[in-house]
Parts: structure tokens; sequence; C-alpha cells
């Protein structure tokens, strides 16, 4: 009996976790829309401007996958939309021609200071004490 107390207690604990994930994640999308941006997207911008704050740093994409909760696949296809409207650029790795960086252009690096506000603002009111 004290099992299945236990487990039920993690599962309900468990999808409080998603449903406010989910809850989160909508509040963003809607917040970022205007600026053509969904929550996901946001997401690579910020790990971005984190990982390389200054102009002309880049990022392997295999540093991003695990960081962000989109497949592989999903996130390359992200990158190449990101990549489409100017605001990311790739480049292969000379190292390792399987590698694939990624950088902030100046648009990318200027939305994302734009936007950020709206997205910790969203967070605070989503999650904040």
């Amino acid at each position: 009996m004290a099992a299945n107390t236990v487990e039920t207690g993690l599962e309900e604990r468990w999808r409080d976790i998603l449903s406010v994930h989910a809850r989160t994640m909508c509040e963003i999308d809607r917040a970022l829309h205007p600026h053509g941006l969904g929550a996901s997207d946001f997401e690579v911008l910020d790990i971005l401007a984190a990982e390389a704050p200054r102009q002309g740093d880049q990022c392997r994409v295999q540093n991003l996958v695990g960081r962000v909760h989109l497949s592989q696949s999903a996130l390359s296809r992200l990158i190449g939309r990101l990549e489409k409207d100017g605001l990311v650029e790739r480049s292969v790795c000379v190292e390792d021609r399987r590698g694939v960086w990624v950088a902030l252009t100046p648009k990318g690096r200027d939305l994302h200071t734009e936007v950020m506000p709206l997205q910790r603002a969203v967070l605070e009111r989503m999650l904040g004490g």
C-alpha cells in the first residue's frame, strides 16, 4: 500500500511539472509571437547569447542538444529557420567536418536583447514565488 502511495505521489508531481512547463511555454509563445519567435526559438537564441556572449563567438550545435527540449533533427530545422530569418549563421567546424558551429548575427543578438525582458516577465509571472 505504501509503495502505491509513493508511486501515486510521484506521478502527481510529475504531471504537475509537465503542466507548469506546458502553460509556461504557451505563455512565452504568446508573448514572443508578435516578434516572430516561439519559446523554442528564444531558448536557442538565449543559450547562444550565454555561450557566445561576444559578436563573432560561436557555439557547437552539439552543445545545444540536450539543453533544448527538441530532438536533434528538430533542433537542426529550428536553426535552419533562424538562419533563414537572419538571426543565426552556421559554419562547418574545420577540425571536425561533422561538427557545425552556430553564432548569433547582429540581428539575432538585437532581437534577443529586445525580447528577453518579455520572456523573463513570463517566467516571473508563471514561476516566481
